[in-house]
């Protein structure tokens, strides 16, 4: 099992601290009390014996076959031991130790996803019982039981409302950006979380069978699907190992000089990717998080600018997860002012989820709000009064008697509801959640400033309104109606044609943001899916995932210019150490110069010249 990071990040720190003490004491023994070399060099052996774990870690990469940068390192640090230069030796052990810490550092840390999305889930449920209810284990849940969900809490099983009339929150599993009105007879799902009022239900599925542990599964399945994506300092590592070792091993070979292959090691030595682009990367951390970006995943700087597909998820993220009132369709003799403001006054009165959106259609126009009397709303049947002097109905389609449906307008895209005035069809109000007003300027220059090919709508809602809202903001390519594990499914196929970048901001897309190459979070929403996400932009707004890729660029543009830069000032000194310009010691110098030049360079990534967006 791979050490947790945290300790890996100690065991590096505590080792770069007695590298360093332990040389600090060597040069006083030499210098100041003038010790013999025998004597002096014990502090550095301890130094060297403080490198045996990073050693340890070099040969388990080795064994699987990973041959990365850092193993010059550890070739450098056995050379020295076995020609006796133990400063030199020390000095490395000190760069690498100080240079892997970083690193662990600025790598994340390990999801808690699947911890999250449990804690959503009660762990007792109410069952009841002559004279109230009893608490009882959601294990122990039988199909047919009656059980009490109180308020505020979540549904422990799929089920059917028995008694009670409440409102239940389920857009974070069915993806519907609305609250849901329940009644007797109305189906529930494990998960939702009820409103103000507590509802008696009949238990229809087992808690292990509901659709809220089939997520919890999928969860559990995208955690060993995750594509892994290569380091920065891992693809530039493949080539400079290789080369440095065969200078070194060439200037051995034609001189006879075993310090020479030493000094090469030294100079080789690649802690402009070691060091350099862990501090790019802490510099890009903490640029995004002034920006009101968290990043989870720092290895994301590096590759989010290769990702040529972008998907998205549709309610919360391209819309507000808000309905509006988008279109009146008047029957005849009735015109749209006189249908709003009556629906406006009546829906003053109701909890109905789009009641809301009818009311701010009213307050928009200007419209007086007319005195209502006699209101009366039956759950699932709708809501009715009299408004002024007429007698008004807000209800379904499906509600109106067949002679009272012939002549309506038929079904459009989104949620509708139908307003009946004196009896007589007055109008249809259709409602949209509402794209972002920057989605469209968004997903438009993706291709011409970001390189992206593809893009994806993934929604579970219904074909008609992602449909609609796909050509709103000019998505070509859309699918609908998908559950969370058809979405994975999608994004794993996407995976194998290019890298993506999955958006979304439920429950219900953690799973396909864990399987995508780099999964973004729109807003704080969800615990659960901001610790699926390598990245959570705290504000609703598209401008900000523009953003992080301006500052994934810009990190990734530096990081190269400090790694390869340094690589390149390595290359110089391999040279003079072949030659024997340069000594093992001078050589570790010399590479503590270029170390110091690539640092320095990398602090400039927070501190942008320029504006991060182009949208």
């Amino acid at each position: 099992m791979r050490p947790h990071p945290l300790t890996e990040i100690h065991t590096d720190m505590w080792i770069a601290a007695w590298s360093l003490l332990c040389i600090a004491v060597h040069l006083l023994l030499r210098l100041l009390w003038q010790l013999p070399a025998a004597q002096a060099d014990l502090p550095l052996l301890a130094a060297l014996a403080g490198g045996l774990p990073l050693l340890w870690q070099l040969a388990r990469k080795v064994v699987s076959f990973d041959f990365g940068a850092d193993l010059l390192a550890g070739m450098a640090i056995v050379t020295a031991v076995l020609t006796a230069q133990y400063l030199v030796g020390a000095i490395i052990v000190l760069m690498f130790s100080s240079g892997t810490a970083l690193e662990t550092w600025a790598a994340g840390r390990a999801s808690g996803a699947l911890a999250a999305l449990t804690k959503r889930l009660p762990h007792i449920a109410h069952k009841k019982c002559e004279g109230g209810f009893q608490d009882i284990a959601v294990s122990q849940i039988a199909i047919g039981d009656h059980l009490i969900v109180l308020p505020h809490e979540a549904v422990p099983a799929d089920g059917n409302v028995l008694e009670g009339d409440t409102v239940m929150d389920e857009s974070y599993l069915t993806g519907e950006p609305y609250s849901i009105r329940k009644a007797p007879g109305s189906e529930v799902i494990s998960g939702a979380m009820n409103g103000e009022t507590a509802v008696s239900i009949r238990a229809s599925r087992l808690p292990q069978d509901s659709r809220f542990a089939r997520i919890v599964q999928v969860m559990e399945d995208s955690e060993h699907k995750r594509p892994k994506l290569r380091r920065l300092g891992d693809r530039l590592g493949a080539w400079f190992t290789p080369f440095a070792v065969a200078i070194a091993a060439a200037a051995w070979a034609v001189t006879g000089e075993s310090h020479r292959f030493l000094a090469v090691l030294a100079v080789a030595t690649p802690c402009p990717l070691l060091i350099g682009i862990p501090v790019a990367v802490l510099g890009a951390i903490s640029l995004s998080a002034r920006r009101g970006i968290l990043v989870r995943n720092p290895s994301i700087f590096e590759n989010i600018s290769a990702c040529e597909t972008f998907i998205f998820d549709k309610t919360g993220t391209l819309t507000y997860g808000k309905p509006s009132l988008t279109d009146v369709i008047c029957g005849p003799g009735f015109t749209e002012e006189e249908v709003v403001q009556a629906a406006a006054a009546l829906e003053r009165y109701s909890r109905h989820p789009l009641s809301q959106a009818v009311v701010e259609a009213g307050e928009r126009r200007g419209l007086p709000l007319i005195p209502v009397t006699r209101i009366s709303e039956t759950p699932g049947a709708g809501i009715r009064g009299v408004v002024g002097a007429r007698e008004i109905l807000i209800t379904g389609r499906n509600r109106l008697s067949p002679e009272e449906q012939q002549g309506l307008p038929a079904a459009g895209a989104g949620l509708e509801c139908i307003v009946m005035l004196e009896g007589a069809f007055a109008a249809v109000l259709q409602f949209h959640d509402a794209p972002r007003e920057d989605s469209h300027g968004f997903l438009h220059h993706l291709s011409p400033s970001h390189r992206v090919k593809r893009l994806v709508l993934l929604s579970g809602d219904r074909e008609a309104e992602v449909r609609y809202m796909a050509g709103q903001v000019g998505i070509q390519e859309f699918y609908f109606a998908k559950s969370p594990e058809e979405k994975v499914a999608i994004v794993e196929a996407e995976n194998r044609i290019h890298q993506t970048v999955f958006i979304g901001d439920g429950i219900n897309d953690a799973p396909a943001m864990r399987v995508a190459s780099i999964g973004v979070a729109l807003g704080p929403g969800s615990d659960v899916t901001a610790e699926a996400a390598d990245a959570v932009v705290m504000q609703g707004s598209m401008v900000k995932i523009d953003e992080l890729l301006h500052i994934g660029e810009r990190m990734r543009r530096i990081a190269l210019q400090s790694a390869v830069g340094g690589m390149a000032l390595s290359v110089i000194g391999m040279g003079f150490a072949s030659t024997g310009i340069l000594s093992p010691a001078a050589a570790a110098i010399f590479q503590e110069v270029i170390d110091l030049l690539a640092v320095l360079n990398a602090l400039r990534v927070p501190f942008p010249s320029h504006s991060l967006t182009d949208v």
